[in-house]
């Protein structure tokens, strides 16, 4: 998310913001003092509220995203509403578990002692999302901290008005308005938030604006999850046979130009291919984009725009590298009146250029082919740390190597971005690629901290754990520790002999 003053806000008042967002931050923290927001009952009605706000405005979300990015309705639903409707339905299924007191063991030396582990809410959270999946991505992380039992403000991303409009309209109708608010506006606004103390900040966007968030949030030691990004890599091995082959080229087909155009943080960034199946995989990618997108993909209504003229140019520029240009080998065609790329490849582009230095986040697809595919697990290691990394190949031997030896944020072996849509798996980066992890039990967890409690009887005690000290103690606590046989019989003999002598008794 790159934060940007809408020119319909410009006169806005700075000072007249900051007091109604100073206002809001106010009465939300004390109506999460309350304890409303921690009862069950209050989490799951505001899940269910959700869910009927996914249900009776599927087709107002279907009209919003197609204004924002030119999403058709089945990508869509497939990558936002259908996702958060199984999402809300997961986490009300399994919500009484994840609020259950976890009973824990504790050492046989705390006699007479027990131990459980409670999830509490951290407060009152902020979340901004991101306008490649403006809805998906700001009711996802929603979802977990409304589980969890927070009070949250919303922060939509700007570049997708319509959504972001969308969301303040419905979401004050449906979910507790003193918890739950949305606030409107561009980088002053986002500004404005990061000045208040919140429990918890979850940002999804930019490193560049991550490392902003930080900054602010350290001033008051708030907890942050950062969901960035970064160029996540393709290997494509050699596979033997053609259906494999042709699978393979359509998953990352989909999960390149059919996932938002390409502007997704999970996006197939580049491939790295051995050379000798170079050429065939490229034929593939042809055929399979024409199968899927048509031989005029502009008139297909099955690709989405790119979401401004801003980002248009900045890719228009990465192809228009005179480094790069002798490299395109498909596509490269812009409408800049409809906000349209083709589904453009590259075939070793200079891997100095800007196009394999930063995330591409568009419909550019770099070829980086290698003498041997095992080549690919040092390109990977010489490069920032991605948020995902797929691997198609049935080497067996393959997949240990990339698990083992390379660093993302996932590893998916003969597809491309299903993890996304998994609630029992982890979704985060790690390094560059951010930090901290969310989607079902993790989103709970993510915004609930988890309270460890004892509860020791009056009965009895060990003597010895008292001072002064002694070395005939210190022996007691070797054995205590160790716990072995001979060290039992000690330990009880101890404890028996406090019932003779004084608690501080050497």
């Amino acid at each position: 998310m790159d934060f940007q003053f809408p020119k319909d806000h410009e006169s806005s008042s700075s000072s007249t913001a900051s007091s109604l967002i100073q206002r809001d931050v106010e009465c939300m923290r004390d109506y999460y003092r309350s304890g409303i927001t921690k009862e069950a009952s209050w989490r799951k009605s505001q899940l269910k509220a959700l869910l009927s706000l996914l249900h009776d405005n599927q087709e107002h979300i279907f009209n919003a995203l197609k204004q924002d990015l030119g999403k058709h309705h089945v990508e869509a639903f497939r990558d936002e509403i259908g996702t958060l409707i199984k999402s809300l339905n997961y986490a009300l299924k399994n919500l009484k578990q994840w609020m259950s007191t976890k009973e824990v063991k504790l050492p046989k030396i705390a006699l007479l002692s027990t131990a459980q582990v409670v999830h509490e809410p951290l407060g009152l959270v902020l979340i901004f999302s991101s306008w490649n999946f403006p809805i998906g991505l700001s009711l996802e992380p929603l979802i977990g901290a409304v589980a969890a039992g927070n009070a949250v403000v919303l922060k939509p991303s700007e570049l997708a008005p319509m959504s972001s409009s969308l969301l303040a309209s419905t979401i004050p109708t449906y979910l507790d308005d003193k918890a739950v608010k949305v606030v409107q506006g561009g980088s002053d606004i986002g500004q404005l938030l990061l000045q208040h103390r919140w429990d918890k900040i979850f940002f999804t966007g930019s490193a560049r604006v991550g490392k902003i968030v930080m900054s602010e949030a350290a001033k008051y030691l708030t907890p942050v999850t950062l969901e960035l990004g970064g160029k996540c890599p393709a290997i494509v091995d050699s596979l033997s046979s053609s259906w494999d082959r042709q699978e393979a080229v359509k998953r990352i087909v989909v999960g390149k130009f059919g996932t938002c155009a390409g502007q997704a943080c999970i996006s197939v960034d580049y491939i790295l291919v051995e050379r000798k199946f170079l050429s065939t995989l490229v034929e593939l990618m042809k055929v399979t984009i024409s199968k899927m997108f048509g031989e005029n993909p502009r008139k297909s209504n099955s690709i989405a725009k790119i979401v401004n003229e801003q980002h248009l140019m900045r890719l228009k520029g990465l192809i228009d590298d005179p480094l790069v240009k002798p490299s395109i080998v498909y596509g490269g065609s812009i409408d800049e009146d409809h906000l349209f790329m083709e589904p453009t490849i590259l075939v070793d582009p200079p891997l100095e250029a800007q196009v394999m230095a930063d995330e591409i986040f568009g419909p550019v697809l770099p070829i980086i082919a290698l003498e041997k595919i095992e080549d690919s697990i040092e390109f990977i290691n010489s490069r920032p740390k991605a948020l995902a990394l797929y691997v198609f190949t049935k080497s067996k031997t393959l997949q240990r190597r990339l698990i083992s030896e390379t660093s993302s944020g996932s590893v998916n072996i003969n597809d491309a971005i299903v993890q996304y849509a998994a609630d029992t798996l982890p979704f985060g980066g790690v390094g560059e690629s951010g930090f901290g992890k969310y989607h079902g039990k993790f989103s709970f967890e993510t915004f609930s901290h988890e309270k460890a409690i004892t509860k020791r009887s009056f009965l009895t005690d060990f003597w010895f754990r008292y001072p002064p000290w002694s070395y005939h103690k210190l022996q007691l606590f070797q054995n205590a520790y160790n716990f072995d046989y001979p060290g039992m019989l000690l330990v009880i003999l101890g404890l028996k002999s406090h019932q003779q002598a004084s608690l501080f008794n050497n």
